[in-house]
């Protein structure tokens, strides 16, 4: 299964491939995100081949009107984001991917993250995380946390008061802060492979957004949790009613003590 959800993924890339430094047309859905062709183009391309080899299996993509779709039955489904990062897709930036997801009873238990300007795909399932670029596969993990400086997800200038706050205690017990960001759900990515320690993510974002990178970060050695809700402080469970996921913060090192960092921000 994990091949398949890499092919679809690829699929998916090589149908936005051609939209790449050309003119993009951008409409804006209701939530005032963006939507473009190639969005749509990736989504055909990826539920084709989902359609074609799990039938039985159904789909929830970000673009395949997911706010009407009855999901009550499901203990199985593929949760895909056609085109994740379509503002830097617009914006000419190569760090949006194609996310897919396997999710079997509300857990992500297989993801791909497949990044088509560099070629690069992230992998995990029970099997292991894996990296595939310039055509090799290794496997990945994510790395114990450094006692002197912690490599934390976040922008320096235009992280929001919560996250600014949150590196301020970090330096306050005695770490330096590297801050470091990308892209869509790379950010998740760089925690599983290893590149960075702590991501912390106030900002809105859907189940389709992390379930892929969540299934991949949990095969790597790490933990995604919500920060808020009726689920805070658990792995963020899926197929919930409101598709919206309540804050999350992801991390590497399972033995990080990071509570006291985000207390009472969010």
């Amino acid at each position: 299964m994990l091949e398949l959800a890499l092919k679809a993924a690829r699929a998916g890339g090589d149908a936005i491939l051609p939209f790449v430094s050309q003119p993009i047309p951008t409409e804006y859905k209701s939530d005032d995100s963006p939507l473009t062709q190639a969005d749509l183009a990736s989504h055909h391309a990826i539920v084709a081949i989902l359609e074609a080899e799990t039938p039985e299996i159904p789909i929830l993509s970000e673009e395949g009107d997911p706010q009407n779709v009855d999901r009550s039955g499901w203990t199985r489904f593929w949760c895909i984001d056609p085109l994740d990062g379509t503002k830097e897709f617009v914006k000419g930036s190569g760090e949006f991917t194609v996310n897919v997801a396997l999710i079997e009873s509300g857990v992500p238990t297989m993801g791909v993250v497949h990044v088509p300007v560099k070629n690069v795909t992230y992998l995990g399932d029970a099997s292991g995380a894996f990296k595939e670029e310039n055509g090799s596969r290794r496997t990945m993990s994510t790395r114990p946390a450094p006692e002197a400086a912690l490599t934390v997800v976040a922008s320096r200038d235009h992280a929001g008061p919560e996250i600014a706050a949150c590196i301020e205690r970090i330096e306050a017990d005695g770490r330096a802060v590297e801050a470091t960001s990308m892209g869509s759900s790379l950010k998740f990515c760089l925690v599983a492979e290893g590149a960075a320690d702590f991501y912390p993510r106030t900002g809105p974002t859907m189940e389709w957004d992390t379930a892929a990178a969540h299934a991949v970060l949990n095969a790597a050695g790490g933990r995604l949790v919500a920060l808020k809700g009726e689920h805070k402080g658990e792995a963020l469970p899926y197929n919930r009613a409101n598709l919206l996921n309540p804050p999350v913060v992801a991390w590497g090192d399972p033995s990080l003590e990071w509570e006291a960092w985000l207390d009472g921000l969010v």
